[in-house]
């Protein structure tokens, strides 16, 4: 079975090696047809406490690693790069 992978904002990087990500998902309504926006939290593992609140990162499902971390942050998403432009000669 592949392991689940997500993408999130830090909101806590105070413990020592563990980050909060809240991971946010959109669902239609089941009755009234209306998008949701529902959010989650995880503890994931951030073994040289490399990442910082506010940075967008994906996190993978693990083993337990303890009673409240299952998942690790395997990558930061650059969510500030900006696209390349083509250049128009006149």
């Amino acid at each position: 079975m592949p392991k689940r992978v997500l993408t999130g904002v830090i909101v806590s990087d105070k413990t020592d090696k563990t980050v909060v990500v809240n991971v946010e998902r959109k669902v239609k309504h089941a009755l009234y047809g209306k998008i949701i926006r529902r959010t989650k939290k995880y503890h994931a593992h951030d073994e040289g406490n490399e990442f910082k609140q506010g940075e967008t990162v994906r996190i993978e499902e693990t083993a337990p690693i303890s009673k409240l971390k299952t998942w690790k942050v395997i990558e930061r998403v650059n969510t500030h790069a900006t696209p390349e432009r083509a250049t128009i000669d006149g």
